[in-house]
């Protein structure tokens, strides 16, 4: 493992203890209305028992909604942040979920895995090249009838929000990230053959739809 690589995971590792308060500063009462629209657009009211994989889960917010919704779900959250996943586990709902530690570009998953494949506000902190390693190992685990939903963040308003944001994506590497967060289509377009933009009812999240 690199010395970067060691170094966001122990970041992300420290960083788990505060993840849901920084959420909830962000989002406030908008947190659940994003979730729950993200659950939504998977659209799987009518599938009998769905596998549904989260990738970059971080504290469990999006796969418990899953769980909670769907019982009767194969549900797998995946972070390579071992201490993400520990807080995944406090959460109400989480006992049915399989939780995997290990890198979003090198999924341990077969082909056509997974009806639903979610990744929320997380591929903007990736390099270009593991961003669109993630994207095409989405593309070869999900099933040739599900969708990806991708969801990222619209620059935030609150003023404090704004700093935090941007001083975490100078630790990342500011750039590339801001250039991601700006951009369209174009990025998941030269993956998925289908690409489609919807705006969370807060307009604080925007969610790529994606089919292979």
């Amino acid at each position: 493992m690199s010395r970067i690589r060691i170094i966001r995971r122990t970041y992300y590792n420290l960083f788990s203890h505060l993840y849901d308060a920084f959420i909830n500063l962000h989002a406030r009462r908008d947190a659940g209305d994003t979730r729950n629209f993200l659950v939504k657009m998977a659209r799987i009211e009518r599938k009998p028992n769905p596998s549904i994989l989260d990738i970059c889960c971080g504290t469990g917010a999006v796969i418990t909604a899953f769980a909670i919704q769907y019982s009767e779900s194969f549900t797998v959250g995946y972070d390579f942040s071992r201490g993400m996943l520990l807080k995944v586990r406090e959460k109400s709902g989480s006992g049915t979920i399989i939780l995997i530690e290990g890198d979003a570009a090198v999924l341990p998953f077969i082909d056509e895995s997974f009806d639903v494949i979610t990744c929320s506000h997380a591929l903007y902190e990736l390099k270009t090249s593991a961003r669109q390693a993630a994207l095409k190992e989405m593309k070869r685990v999900i099933r040739s009838s599900g969708v990806v939903l991708i969801m990222e963040h619209e620059k935030p308003r609150h003023p404090l929000v704004r700093i935090l944001f941007n001083l975490r994506m100078l630790t990342m590497g500011s750039a590339d990230a801001r250039e991601f967060v700006k951009g369209g289509l174009e990025p998941f377009q030269r993956i998925f053959s289908e690409v489609s933009l919807y705006h969370s009812p807060s307009g604080k999240s925007k969610l790529f739809v994606c089919r292979k």
